[in-house]
């Protein structure tokens, strides 16, 4: 059985095994592949596994009836035409769960970045600052607690359900966009339930933890961040496009709120036009808030465990 892996160097640039995959079948890896190579690389193969190069129409029609199964190596499965795919009798899976602790800790650590200044004190101490100060000690900036303030959490799933227990025992009140499906969940710390834009009034500082429907997209937007604080923050680890990128810039370089932390943006790689690239308070990490080697080893187990249940003949996390 041929198992192609379409760009494996994203979750594997070399510091994870393939050996649990070599025993599945003829693994044939590539570090990355442009859309016209798919069909080429993919020839023979009953089993493909993407992380966002695209599998749509075009894909399957080329490579069926030999493709059987493609593995999304990720939760987000945008990159499948589904419904395409399960029309030609083709599974489709994903990887769910497998990045909630290491998300979580990219939020808290973007929360600290904020109010603790970590990296501009010690820039400023490598810069010979403390050295020429004549006191003990000097901020940059006006440093302040968590703890107390108001985290606003849109998308109380899995990771959004961690960032909040973590903020908790930081001392951080909890509030959350309202799903009726959340009513009755039962969390061992408190949360308020509002609707979407009362959270974006009374947060210090928002974490998106939500999906990208047609609902969600740019969800914040102009309207929203001038109801914030203009103390407040921005957290994006969730997809580029829920924020209007441009309103995002407006906000930031007219101190509508006080800054923004963002590990996805509507296009990646960016463009260098990008707004939010060169606006004022805006940190920016490369999609990296998954990319623990715990979390990148936890998802080989799963998509390993999914290709494993497809050929015993119970495909698990099946997503069409």
């Amino acid at each position: 059985m041929k198992i192609v892996v379409l760009d494996s160097y994203t979750g594997n640039p070399g510091d994870l095994s393939w050996s649990q995959f070599e025993g599945l079948g003829e693994l044939v890896l590539y570090d990355r592949t442009a859309p016209e190579e798919v069909i080429p690389r993919c020839q023979g193969a009953e089993i493909v596994l993407t992380n966002k190069v695209k599998i749509l129409k075009d894909e399957i029609d080329a490579l069926a009836p030999t493709l059987k199964y493609i593995g999304v190596v990720a939760t987000g499965t945008n990159v499948v035409d589904l419904e395409y795919a399960r029309s030609k009798g083709i599974d489709v899976t994903n990887a769910p769960g497998y990045s909630t602790e290491t998300v979580a800790q990219h939020v808290i650590a973007m929360m600290l970045h904020f109010s603790s200044m970590v990296a501009a004190h010690n820039d400023a101490v490598h810069n010979d600052d403390w050295v020429n100060s004549p006191d003990f000690c000097f901020t940059l900036g006006t440093i302040r607690e968590l703890s107390g303030k108001t985290l606003g959490v849109v998308g109380l799933g899995s990771i959004g359900r961690k960032i909040a227990k973590i903020a908790d025992a930081i001392g951080m009140k909890i509030v959350a966009a309202h799903q009726s499906s959340m009513n009755k969940l039962e969390l061992p710390y408190e949360v308020e339930w509002l609707q979407v834009d009362e959270v974006f009034a009374k947060s210090d500082y928002i974490t998106l933890n939500c999906p990208l429907t047609p609902q969600t997209d740019k969800l914040v937007n102009e309207s929203r961040l001038n109801s914030m604080k203009s103390s407040a923050y921005v957290i994006n680890t969730g997809r580029g496009p829920l924020i209007d990128e441009q309103a995002l810039a407006d906000a930031l370089n007219s101190d509508k709120i006080a800054g923004a932390a963002l590990d996805v943006l509507s296009t990646e790689p960016p463009s260098k036009e990008n707004p939010l690239l060169s606006a004022k308070n805006c940190v920016i990490t490369p999609h990296i808030a998954w990319a623990s080697i715990e979390a990148r080893t936890k998802l080989h187990e799963i998509v390993a465990q999914n290709i494993a249940s497809y050929q015993n003949g119970n495909t698990e996390n099946l997503v069409n």
